[in-house]
């Protein structure tokens, strides 16, 4: 983070940044203007200077008050215009200097904030560019392989080659798929038809439709409800969002031959659906941000693990179709494997549209 250096050669002076309006500020200027060219006057006239000396004097020391009082007050608009200029060329480290408390001292805070808030944006655009690029390049680098050693003979279009192509395939529709969630977030073209929901065989259906994930890994899945007929009022399709996008992430971590376990059940006013797994865990320092675009709980640099894949983006948007229910979602405090906890309202209108 850097500060624009102040132009020009008089010395930035701020006396004036205790008081906290322009207003004030502008009266204490024309006051003490006024004030020193009267005294000036008044020893031109009294050491018989004669007016045509007097009233020069007096100008030139009024102006020279007004251009170190007015300096203090205008420099963050200066500071400001500067680091606009660098904004426009990508250089968002710049600050301003904000020590007055009045408007202007205002404006610059919120100025700084902008440009707090456009470095992030700005860093965030560029991770997301190097990160869609990479995880596009490597299914279609591995798809591409494939074919062409299909094409080329090495390889006989087998049911074993054509489902490694169409796994490849699959992932790179899944990336794509999440990329177009993530632009309907930020454009909020997204609503809910919300009903009471049936959270038994609903997660049934889940857990049915992720066997062919399931079974490459060896895992089970155990479904448990309590009640049995328990229900949640919410949107089926983005439910059924979060759920799968968290079964994927759980068969992405587990060992092979492990249980992965869906769990709902009602606490207070709330309906509580856990999805289970044993692998590492996440660690607790890492918990908030696994939720994040681009984020991976189980980063190689910081845990030592190697990487299981993912795109970073599934979770976010578990996150996103939560909260547009008035929910939460979090990693529980688990002693072993990993509890994604997803915490949901349990009272709400059977028939409604909320639009994001």
């Amino acid at each position: 983070m850097s500060t624009p250096r102040h132009a020009g050669r008089l010395p930035d002076v701020r006396p004036l940044d205790r008081f906290s309006s322009i207003k004030i500020k502008l009266g204490i200027l024309v006051t003490a203007t006024v004030t020193i060219a009267a005294f000036v006057t008044w020893i031109g006239l009294y050491n018989e200077l004669g007016p045509s000396r007097t009233l020069p004097l007096a100008i030139v020391v009024g102006v020279v008050m007004v251009q170190v009082l007015a300096r203090g007050m205008t420099s963050p608009l200066r500071e400001m215009t500067a680091a606009a200029r660098s904004m426009a060329s990508g250089d968002y480290s710049q600050r301003v200097r904000a020590t007055s408390r009045d408007e202007v001292g205002q404006l610059a805070q919120a100025f700084n904030t902008m440009a707090e808030d456009l470095e992030q944006v700005d860093t965030l655009r560029r991770e997301m560019v190097a990160n869609v690029s990479h995880e596009l390049r490597t299914p279609v680098a591995a798809l591409r392989a494939q074919l062409e050693n299909m094409v080329d003979g090495v390889t006989e279009p087998d049911e074993a080659a054509l489902e490694a192509a169409l796994s490849q395939t699959e992932r790179l529709g899944r990336l794509v798929t999440y990329l177009l969630d993530l632009s309907r977030i930020e454009a909020g073209a997204v609503g809910l038809e919300i009903r009471d929901l049936p959270l038994g065989g609903f997660l049934h259906e889940a857990a049915t439709a992720a066997q062919p994930l399931l079974a490459e890994k060896g895992l089970t899945v155990h479904v448990a409800t309590e009640p049995t007929d328990l229900t949640v009022p919410a949107d089926s399709e983005r439910l059924h969002q979060v759920v799968t996008n968290l079964l994927q992430n759980a068969v992405r971590h587990s060992p092979d031959g492990g249980e992965v376990r869906l769990e709902a059940r009602r606490a207070g006013a709330s309906v509580l659906l856990d999805v289970i797994d044993e692998g590492p865990g996440i660690p607790p320092e890492l918990r908030h941000r696994v939720f994040d675009r681009f984020q991976r709980g189980n980063a190689p640099a910081q845990t030592g693990q190697a990487s299981t894949g993912g795109t970073g983006l599934g979770l976010s948007i578990v996150r996103w179709a939560v909260e547009l229910h008035g929910g939460r979602v979090h990693v529980a405090d688990t002693p072993e494997g990993c509890t994604m906890r997803v915490t949901l309202p349990a009272g709400r209108p059977r028939t409604t549209t909320v639009d994001a």
